[in-house]
């Protein structure tokens, strides 16, 4: 009996991520070819993102989308995660889910970034702005 049980737990234990293995630098393109999934980015955009710090309840570091968000730092909204929001998902089963907001050079002043991880070899990053310069765009990443 003892071993069953401790084979089921380093079964499960295995199939965790352990989400400090996600910093570093992570590179990917825009996804989706409706006009309505790249609404302000060009169709050949592109993201990284370096993570510096990566907890369960946040994760702070830099974002470059191509002519949009130049090494803007991310950072978690404390409001966010100590909120209802802090529980966040979508279709996909993302681990986590981490929202941020970041400056951008287009001119259209900061927009809202979703960040979801999914396991150590994708991340996908949500960026989205309304007013008149609106900004929606889907960034699947994948560790440099």
């Amino acid at each position: 009996m003892r071993i069953g049980l401790a084979l089921a737990f380093a079964l499960v234990a295995a199939g965790c991520l352990d989400v400090h293995e996600l910093q570093g630098e992570w590179s990917g393109k825009r996804i989706g070819d409706a006009p309505v999934l790249r609404v302000g980015f060009d169709t050949a955009a592109t993201a990284e993102l370096d993570l510096d710090a990566v907890e369960q309840d946040g994760l702070s570091g830099r974002l470059t989308i191509t002519g949009v968000i130049d090494d803007a730092p991310i950072a978690p909204i404390l409001g966010a995660q100590s909120d209802v929001l802090a529980g966040l998902t979508h279709t996909g089963n993302p681990v986590s889910v981490h929202m941020a907001f970041v400056n951008t050079v287009d001119g259209g002043g900061p927009a809202t970034v979703l960040v979801s991880v999914y396991d150590k070899a994708r991340i996908e990053v949500r960026v989205l702005r309304g007013g008149a310069t609106p900004l929606y765009g889907v960034f699947r990443l994948g560790p440099r």
